[in-house]
């Protein structure tokens, strides 16, 4: 009965903000905000927009009350919206500053102007009471794999209904040579949720590497229970990928059990990823056994590892070359990426001609540098020798258990490397001086005398110079041209040529500005620690890329991209 006191207007005002939160899954008295503000918009079109004029509808009844607010104030600033006490006492005894009078206000007959207001009003909020709900509802869901249909393509993006809001697979993500069309089934991995100034965008992918972990997290009941873990995955997507897994169970073959019976479960993964060759290889905490099975099919000899640069020289037979290469590089670059390894391929017959060749030089510096014949030379070099500062420190008896020295001898061979070093030093100290760079900076902790002199040379003549220094100032860098086929360009730094890295560069400027007063030694330990432990749980894709493209100008060995065009002819997967 008391619903038939109510309107035909107000009830289906009610039935209108139900059928809205409804269809666009919102707060049902969000609309009804969204409803007074419009009215109020058009209120203050008709009374005048100086007033403050409120409206508030009854959610049981949908009854609309229109109201003008006066505030009481002491004095009075704005007629419309202020009145004064000796005002307000007229109207409503006993009010002081600060209370609010309330008239009321004539219910609003809505012109076609003011009615096209208001449903611009209404749309605008349930908009944006719409966005809010889809990005709390998806800001948490990054590392998901979603579902959804195509809803629409816009110049190679892919925008993907998912039902209760709308994501987008950028052409970048996508898997190359796909194609998408209106109404096909998708299936995506989210990567990133933001709000935008055109509301929450939610960016998925079907090219990274997590979208494959996910997949076979899915297919794999032994990942999902996390049995097998997968430490590392390298896509070339679309083409090939190698996945390296690990089993904490040692019932349980990992390999074994991402690949399933018949291959059924990474058959369901390749479907998924266009066909995409997939390789499992066995995770291993010794890096030359895991760099082995990376780089599978290949078979390998020998492996080199250098573990202060994360290089690895790999040496295979010449007929597996192309093999372990790849096509276009792809072998070797997917199994870099998967072990975190620089990897040089080279041949046997390479290595043989290699290490003769710095047989060689290290016989004639030290013929140069210690003035001693070819066999003394050969025999130093022979016996693991490859610098002057080697022969200079180590212990005497080390040199002289070599076969046909004697402990003389030895003595004599140390005393003329402590020599030639000495005078060396004398030499850097006098052009460092001539150069006018100043005492303090070679104080400076992880500062040589060879890094004063190239100081010097490129205007760095105080300890505050190379404070101001930034890395690639130190090391170089690379540029990346616009052109599709153009090569990078390697920009040589101060330091090249000393092998130092970007870490031991990054130590001498942050040692620079302690020693500079800039900042304290204590700043600089606290803010280290967060930063190594975020490196080492996730190397950003930046620094791998930018490691990838220093590695490929770095001098010394060839790297496999300079092979590809050797093997090339005769490469295969």
């Amino acid at each position: 009965m008391a619903m038939a006191g109510i309107s035909a207007n107000r009830l289906e005002l009610l039935q209108i903000a139900d059928a809205v939160a409804r269809e666009k899954s919102i707060d049902r008295t969000i609309v009804i905000q969204a409803m007074e503000d419009a009215i109020q918009k058009a209120a203050k079109s008709r009374y005048g927009a100086e007033n403050d004029i409120r409206c508030t509808i009854d959610p049981k009844t949908g009854e609309t009350k229109l109201s003008r607010v006066i505030t009481v104030v002491e004095n009075v600033e704005n007629d419309s919206t202020e009145i004064s006490v000796q005002g307000a006492q007229r109207r409503q005894p006993g009010a002081v500053a600060g209370d609010l009078i309330v008239e009321p206000l004539p219910p609003l007959d809505f012109g076609r102007v003011a009615a096209q207001n208001a449903k611009q009003v209404i749309v605008q909020k349930v908009r944006e009471a719409e966005r809010e709900r889809q990005y709390g509802e998806y800001k948490d869901r990054i590392g998901e794999i979603v579902n959804g249909t195509v809803k629409r393509v816009e110049y190679g993006n892919v925008i993907i209904d998912l039902g209760r809001a709308e994501a987008i697979i950028r052409r970048d993500e996508m898997i190359p040579r796909e194609n998408f069309r209106y109404g096909d089934r998708a299936r995506a991995y989210i990567y990133d949720v933001r709000q935008e100034q055109r509301g929450p965008q939610i960016f998925l992918s079907r090219a990274r590497p997590e979208f494959m972990s996910k997949l076979f997290a899915q297919e794999v009941p032994e990942i999902y229970d996390g049995i097998v873990e997968i430490k590392s995955v390298a896509r070339d997507p679309g083409s090939r990928a190698k996945i390296a897994v690990i089993s904490k169970d040692s019932s349980i073959d990992p390999v074994g059990a991402c690949v399933g019976m018949r291959g059924s479960r990474v058959q369901a993964v390749v479907n998924e990823l266009q066909g995409e060759k997939v390789d499992i290889i066995q995770w291993r905490p010794d890096p030359a056994e895991f760099i082995v099975n990376a780089l599978a099919p290949a078979e390998v000899s020998k492996v080199v590892l250098d573990e202060d640069t994360d290089k690895i020289e790999v040496v295979v037979p010449e007929n597996q070359l192309s093999l372990a290469i790849g096509r276009r590089g792809q072998n070797v670059r997917l199994a870099s990426q998967l072990t975190g390894w620089d990897i040089d391929i080279l041949t046997e017959q390479e290595e043989s001609e290699r290490r003769q060749k710095e047989f060689v030089e290290r016989s004639n510096m030290f013929m140069d540098q210690l003035d001693v014949d070819e066999v003394i030379a050969q025999l130093l070099v022979t016996e693991g020798f490859a610098s002057i500062e080697e022969v200079a420190y180590v212990d005497l008896s080390e040199i002289a258990h070599i076969e046909g020295f004697d402990e003389h001898t030895a003595n004599e061979i140390q005393t003329r490397a402590r020599d030639f070093l000495e005078r060396i030093e004398n030499e850097r100290d006098a052009r460092r001086r001539e150069l006018g760079v100043a005492d303090e900076l070679g104080q400076v902790s992880g500062v040589t005398s060879a890094m004063l002199v190239a100081f010097g040379e490129n205007g760095i003549k105080t300890v505050e110079d190379l404070a101001d220094c930034a890395t690639d100032d130190l090391v170089g860098w690379v540029e990346r041209k616009r052109e599709k086929d153009s090569e990078p360009v390697r920009h040589k730094g101060i330091l090249d040529g000393m092998e130092i890295g970007r870490t031991e560069a990054e130590e001498l400027i942050m040692a620079a500005r302690v020693q500079a007063g800039w900042i304290s030694a204590e700043d600089l330990a606290s803010s280290a620690e967060p930063e190594e432990e975020a490196e080492e749980a996730a190397p950003s894709e930046a620094d791998a890329q930018a490691q990838e493209i220093e590695a490929v100008f770095s001098s010394g060995t060839p790297k496999p991209a300079g092979k590809t065009n050797a093997g090339d002819a005769g490469s295969s997967d």
